[in-house]
C-alpha cells in the first residue's frame, strides 16, 4: 500500500496538471458560404446571393468579353425580390439609353451613345483588322478616310474586303445594342453601316466620299482600342 501511494505521489509531482486536463471538443466545420447564383437578363449575367447581411444581385459584362466590373446592383428582403429589382434597374437603364440617342442628320440613324459604344466595343469580338480600321477613323475624325486609305489601314488587298469587314463590324454592335442596323434615310449603304457613320460629301456624284465615323464612336473607340 505504502509503495502504490508513493508511486501515485511521484507521479502528481512529475504531472501536477494531469487531474485538470480535460478532453478536446472536436472542433466544428466552418458552415459553407451560400451558394451564388447565376443567371442573365438582357445582355448581362445576374449573379445573386446572401451577402453581408442582406440579399444582393448583381449585374456583370456576359462572358466570354475583355470587360469588367459591375454594371447594377440591387438588393432585397429575398434572393427573387433582388433579382426582381435589379431587372428594373436594367430596364430604366436601357429605355434611359434609347431615349438619348441622337438623330443623325446625315443617314437618318439614332446614334447610340458614347456610354453604349464603348460598352458594345469591349464586349463583342472585333478581328484585328477592324480594330485597325476603327482606330484610323477615329485618327481621321470628322475628314474620315478613303477606301484605299482604310484598306491599306488594316492590311487588306481589296477595298471590296475592308468594307465588308467594317459594314461587319457594324452588324456586331447592333447586335449587342439591340438596335436597328439600317436607317430609312439611307437605304443605299450596307446594312450596319449606317450605325458607324457615313459617307462624305463629294464634289461629284461619280465620287465615292470618305468613311466617316459618328463622333460618339470616334470617342468610343480612342477609349477603348
Amino acid at each position: 500500500m505504502s509503495i502504490n501511494g508513493s508511486t501515485r505521489q511521484a507521479n502528481a509531482v512529475r504531472d501536477p496538471f494531469r487531474s485538470m486536463s480535460k478532453a478536446k471538443k472536436p472542433t466544428k466545420k466552418p458552415k459553407e458560404a451560400p451558394a451564388i447564383q447565376l443567371g442573365e437578363h438582357s445582355r448581362y449575367q445576374i449573379k445573386s446571393g446572401w451577402l453581408a447581411g442582406t440579399f444582393v444581385a448583381r449585374a456583370f459584362p456576359k462572358p466570354p468579353t475583355k470587360a469588367r466590373g459591375m454594371i447594377a446592383e440591387a438588393t432585397g428582403a429575398t434572393e427573387e425580390a433582388a433579382i426582381s429589382a435589379l431587372h428594373e434597374i436594367i430596364d430604366a437603364r436601357e429605355d434611359r439609353r434609347t431615349d438619348e440617342r441622337r438623330k443623325d442628320t446625315q443617314n437618318g440613324v439614332n446614334v447610340p451613345s458614347v456610354e453604349e459604344y464603348v460598352e458594345a466595343i469591349r464586349q463583342i469580338a472585333l478581328s484585328g483588322p477592324q480594330c485597325a480600321m476603327l482606330t484610323a477613323l477615329s485618327l481621321a475624325e470628322e475628314d474620315g478616310l478613303k477606301d484605299a486609305q482604310m484598306a491599306n489601314a488594316a492590311g487588306y488587298k481589296s477595298k471590296a474586303s475592308a468594307n465588308r469587314s467594317l459594314v461587319a463590324a457594324g452588324l456586331l454592335i447592333a447586335e449587342y445594342l439591340s438596335v436597328e442596323s439600317q436607317a430609312d434615310d439611307a437605304p443605299g449603304a450596307p446594312e450596319g453601316a449606317a450605325l458607324l457613320g457615313f459617307r462624305g460629301a463629294t464634289a461629284n456624284e461619280e465620287e465615292t466620299g470618305n468613311w466617316v465615323l459618328h463622333p460618339e464612336l470616334r470617342q468610343a473607340v480612342r477609349q477603348v482600342l
